[in-house]
Order: C-alpha cells, then structure tokens, then sequence
C-alpha cells in the first residue's frame, strides 16, 4: 500500500518506518523541506533531528504536504494537533475519498505544562476534520499511546486495547487491518463507535500525561477487561 504519514515528528517517524518495514511504500510529508532536512538541534523530547532519523531511513520518501496525499492510498495524520488542519489544508488535493488516519491530540500547550485540550466535550479534533474533509473517510485512532506501542505493541508484557472510532465501516475495517500489520492482535482492537467517539479517545491525553508522569514511563497503556 501507498502511505503519506503527515508529520515529522517522533510519532511520524515511527509509524513511518514501522509501515516501511512491513513492505508499505511510504512517503512523509511536512511543510518545508529544506528547513526540516536543516534542523540540528534535538527537540524538546532529546529526539535526533529529522535529517539523522532520515539517514537510516532512505526507502522513506520526504516531500511537501501537497506532494505526499495525491499519490497515496491512505494517509495519516501525524502532525501536532494544534497545526494538524493547516497541514491537512495543504494536502487537501488529495484527500478525497481516501481513509484518513487521525492520530493526532488537541494539545495546548501555550500556558506551558501540562498542556490542556484546545478542543473537547462538545467536540474533538478528529471530527473537524471529518467537516472540513467530508469526501474523507477518517477513522480515529493510536492516539491513546505512546509512538513505540503503536507499532510494536509486544513491549508490553500482557494484552492491551488500541481503540478506533469513525463512521466508515470499510474505512474502519481498512484501519483494522493495518493495525493487526502492526502487531495488534484482532480482539485487542476495540471499535467504540462513529466519529463523535473520537472525544473521549481525545480527552483520555490528560489522565495519559498524569498517569506518565507518576509512573516515569510512557510505556503503558489501557487494557479492557470484560465481564
């Protein structure tokens, strides 16, 4: 499958070389490229800069938002969630009909740590951009772990839930079978419903940060026990 991970980040990358190494051809998108390939410094996280990642990292493909979309046959949205419909708008050309993977949080983090949400209850991210996107198929998901469990889901030493939410069924069955690509076994994948289900994915992020800074891991996640 052709796939344009939006987003250069350490979510981006991992999941972009997670789907590279399991055969999917793979290209990033971001919004200048020079000024990505040209950043030196580490980010706020201690991750490597892009150019370094990118070196061990060649079969993935670096192109603009607008180049990454058209050719692809799935995207997903990796990119901060604050700039997440911006980067989007970018690549509208060619989002249409096309399963679009929401991974991203709305996190504010403009009056410093811990950051709140910029949208929730009445809302989410994920369903702007299913409005501003209707020829889209976006399907909510990954957003309720770190990045190394999203594709490596085996870190942990029981069974944990990966949750997707959105209204396609096809498009949901599509994401479905990405993940179990990706490791995630199929009773593990627990779909909570229509895009309006994105919220409460979305609003877990502040019991997540709680929950990592008591515990001094980002390695954990929800496991759901059913009676």
């Amino acid at each position: 499958m052709k796939i344009a991970v939006l987003g250069t980040g350490i979510v981006g990358r991992t999941l972009a070389g997670g789907l590279s190494d399991r055969g999917h051809a793979v290209t990033m998108g971001t919004r200048d490229v020079a000024e990505t390939l040209a950043r030196s410094e580490t980010d706020a996280m201690g991750n490597q800069p892009f150019a370094q990642w990118h070196a061990g990292h060649s079969n993935v493909q670096l192109v603009a938002f607008d180049e990454a979309t058209p050719t692809a046959d799935l995207v997903i949205n990796a990119t901060s969630g604050q700039a997440s419909l911006a980067a989007l708008e970018a690549g509208a050309s060619g989002l249409d009909d096309k399963v679009l993977v929401d991974v991203a949080n709305p996190l504010d983090f403009s009056h410093g740590m811990p950051p709140t949400l910029s949208v929730a209850n009445t809302d989410s991210l994920a369903e702007q951009i299913q409005q501003k996107f209707p020829r889209s198929k976006v399907v909510k998901a990954l957003n309720t772990m770190n990045a190394r469990l999203m594709v490596e889901p085996s870190r942990l030493p029981e069974s944990h839930n990966v949750f997707i939410a959105g209204d396609d069924d096809a498009a949901k069955k599509t994401v479905r079978d990405l993940l179990q690509e990706l490791g995630w076994k199929d009773e593990n994948i627990v779909d909570v419903g229509g895009i309006q289900a994105a919220r409460g994915l979305e609003m877990y992020l502040p019991l997540w940060l709680s929950l990592m800074g008591k515990l001094g891991t980002p390695d954990f996640n929800i496991r759901l026990v059913r009676a």
